[in-house]
């Protein structure tokens, strides 16, 4: 199944049924009066997080989606039907934003979130409801109100504990199959992973989920390269894991590269807590590996985790500071907020 993780669809929703002119006729009744029927009222279009999604790919072959219009009403005091609903189903993680693509509709989280994009047309009142001690015989009836219609975004951001962040070649995609049970592209060329993976990751009897992304290089908040469009994937993330290579020329130098892209891209990454990592450190003599990890420390300002997927080598405790990281992240979210003094 191919990934997609932003579709732009049209909703419209249903015009409410038109009210209905009818008058009794019926033999033996000598003042027979009005019964004309109300119109029913349109369908509404809901959008609802769903289980078994992960991409937005049914979107890409289908654009618009429009309820159904309510019955007209009718004679003797029917009133119509109202018309059938249209549900989005959507993946956990959704956001739906309006047609500028900022402003936030509706943020869809959690499995069974439903929530209304566009509510139906209310349906006209027949004659029978126009009916008065001066007026007994009204002639007239009102049309059904017409449907919303919008333009929205569907915007997935993967929903995980962890994200990977660094240069194409960082060995990310190699950690992620390491520690998860996960399949990704592996390649000796920059931009083998061309969108984003998940993985749950066991350690000590805990599980978390594991995110990675596409690689970053410079001017990537530009448009270079792939861009930095999935970096959303990690918005939720409670902490990061920035792989550093080891084998490039200046480690410091990468490791700054990345993190001037993470401040351009804003939503509170850069703020997020971070644990940096050299990798590939199997396949660096003593000497390199010492220069790198100064140079690396010098420019995180802490000293670096080091590490190689391929033989496992500081995988393990890269784990337990993750673990830590989020353990950490999710107190301090539980702290009450201090109450407010003048």
């Amino acid at each position: 199944m191919k990934f997609l993780d932003e579709a732009k669809v049209y909703i419209r929703s249903g015009d409410g049924g038109a009210g209905c002119v009818s008058f009794r006729r019926e033999k033996f009744i000598e003042f027979g009066g009005p019964d004309g029927g109300d119109g029913g009222r349109g369908g509404d279009v809901w959008a609802e997080c769903v289980e078994g999604l992960n991409t937005l790919i049914d979107y890409r072959y289908q654009q618009h989606f429009k309820a159904k219009k309510g019955e007209h009403g009718s004679g003797r005091n029917r009133a119509g039907a109202k018309g059938a609903d249209v549900v989005l189903k959507v993946p956990a993680g959704t956001e739906i934003l309006a047609e500028d693509r900022e402003t936030q509709i509706a943020d869809l989280t959690q499995v069974g979130q439903r929530v209304l994009l566009a509510r139906g047309g209310n349906g006209g009142f027949g004659n029978a409801y126009f009916t008065t001690s001066t007026n007994r015989a009204p002639r007239h009836a009102n049309p059904g109100q017409e449907g919303r219609e919008h333009w929205l975004w569907l915007r997935l951001k993967l929903i995980a504990d962890a994200g990977l962040v660094g240069l194409p070649n960082a060995g990310k995609s190699t950690f992620l199959a390491t520690v998860t049970a996960a399949k990704p592209k592996i390649a000796d060329y920059p931009f083998t992973t061309l969108h984003p993976g998940l993985g749950v990751v066991r350690v000590d009897a805990r599980e978390f989920v594991l995110a990675d992304i596409p690689g970053l290089i410079e001017g990537a908040h530009e448009g270079v390269g792939l861009g930095d469009r999935f970096l959303a994937h990690v918005e939720r993330c409670r902490v990061l894991l920035h792989l550093v290579d080891g084998t490039s020329e200046d480690a410091g130098a990468a490791y700054q590269l990345v993190r001037t892209e993470l401040d351009a891209y804003g939503h509170g990454l850069a703020e997020k807590p971070e644990i940096v990592a050299l990798s590939k450190a199997d396949i660096l003599d003593p000497e390199t590996l010492a220069a790198q990890v100064a140079r690396l420390e010098e420019a995180a300002g802490r000293p670096p985790l080091v590490l190689s997927a391929a033989t496992r080598q500081g995988v393990p405790e890269a784990l337990r500071a993750l673990m830590a990281a989020m353990d950490a992240a999710s107190a301090e979210e539980a702290k009450p907020a201090e109450a407010w003094q003048p």
